[in-house]
């Protein structure tokens, strides 16, 4: 089956910033649609611990064919398994010509829908999802996984894996080799590199009354306690005698907020709080930025480490964070360190900014997380299912 005649249909939950590059990359290559089990709202990002309501300053939907399915679930949202739940997609599966559907995993109850009504058409699917082992689960559910999933997950015709922790998992279920596919999670990196530039780098910290020669270490994401925030403060007081010049600089919203800035205050650390930065705010934000830390005690994977890599910025992430094992643990663009240890974060942070990793280096390691090879992963995954 060539490209040409191929008519993929992918399933995803709601349009969401990190998945509509790769959607645009596919268009240019298949016949695809992408069906939407979830109109999220203003409320709905809120609710996903943002902090505020908002709706994303960039187009989610341009390049790509795309439809809404009618979501009848009574509680409709995206916090729980019943919150997509559009039983129309078997109906538009049959009338679409489609020869495969792409779904975003089955956490959804939209999703498991679209899989039963491809399977019940003849039709292939493939997945891509983010699940790992790590995952804090009790000890009999484990055991039911563990007794169900080598079944269920050969459902699948291919499945990518989209880092080193998500592929551990698919061979722990015993999933065959030779149908898992690498299909990074990435982001657009030249939407973030021509975008944080050094006049960019100027301005925000012109605006925020930052030095130029300050060395300024950023945290960004939801200020809550998973993400551990507090940790960064803290380490940064650590470091105060070594680099006086040292500000803390936070974009993000949430209930942490004013907690953060008691703490930084009573440890003397300079700290900004940008607030919620929107998506066209984030370049500038990295550009401003001579490190991003991630202290996160439970990140599926961490995509604002790719972010910053597309921006030039060396990233230190803890051992919790999904991407740790594939963004930061050869050294090449930033460290790990041990999650929750403060002092280890400290001596990570000094050993990256006395040696920091060159720009090459930096550009490397995106290049090899980019929609360029999630794009080749599933290419492959569907050369691999026609053959067969």
């Amino acid at each position: 089956m060539t490209q040409s005649t191929l008519h993929l249909a992918i399933l995803a939950s709601h349009p969401i910033q990190y998945q509509a590059p790769l959607f645009r990359q596919l268009a240019q290559h298949y016949h695809l649609t992408v069906f939407f089990a979830h109109t999220a709202t203003r409320e709905d990002q809120s609710n996903a611990g943002f902090g505020v309501p908002f709706d994303w300053d960039i187009d989610l939907l341009a390049g790509y064919d795309h439809a809404f399915l009618d979501n009848v679930s009574r509680q409709p949202g995206l916090e729980h398994f019943g919150g997509c739940d559009t039983p129309s997609i078997g109906a538009k599966l049959a009338a679409g010509n489609f020869t495969t559907l792409f779904v975003m995993g089955w956490h959804f109850k939209s999703f498991l829908q679209g899989i039963w009504a491809a399977k019940r058409l003849g039709l292939a699917v493939i997945v891509r999802g983010d699940s790992h082992l790590q995952t804090p689960r009790n000890a009999a559910k484990r055991v039911i996984k563990r007794m169900l999933y080598p079944f269920a997950l050969r459902r699948f015709d291919a499945a990518l894996y989209v880092g080193d922790r998500s592929r551990r998992y698919w061979t722990h279920y015993g999933y065959p080799q030779e149908r898992l596919f690498f299909s990074p999670h990435c982001v657009d990196n030249a939407w973030f590199a021509e975008r944080a530039t050094e006049e960019a780098r100027r301005r925000l910290r012109l605006r925020h009354n930052i030095a130029p020669d300050a060395t300024v270490l950023l945290f960004v994401g939801k200020l809550t306690l998973c993400k551990r925030p507090l940790d960064l403060i803290s380490a940064a007081a650590a470091l105060q005698s070594t680099l006086p010049m040292l500000t803390v600089l936070i974009a993000g919203a949430g209930t942490l907020a004013h907690e953060l800035s008691v703490a930084a205050a009573e440890q003397d650390v300079q700290l900004v709080q940008l607030g919620f930065c929107n998506q066209s705010e984030m370049p500038a934000a990295y550009a401003a930025a001579d490190l991003l830390v991630l202290p996160s005690e439970g990140e599926t994977w961490g995509l604002v480490a790719n972010e910053a890599l597309a921006c030039g910025l060396p990233i230190i992430v803890s051992d919790a964070c999904g991407c740790a094992a594939d963004l930061a643990a050869d050294g090449s663009a930033g460290r790990v360190f041990p999650m929750g240890n403060v002092a280890a974060l400290a001596d990570c942070i000094s050993s990256v900014l006395a040696r920091p990793p060159t720009n090459a280096a930096i550009a490397r390691k995106a290049s090899d997380y980019s929609l360029a090879r999630a794009a080749q992963g599933i290419e492959a995954a569907l050369d691999w299912i026609s053959s067969c």
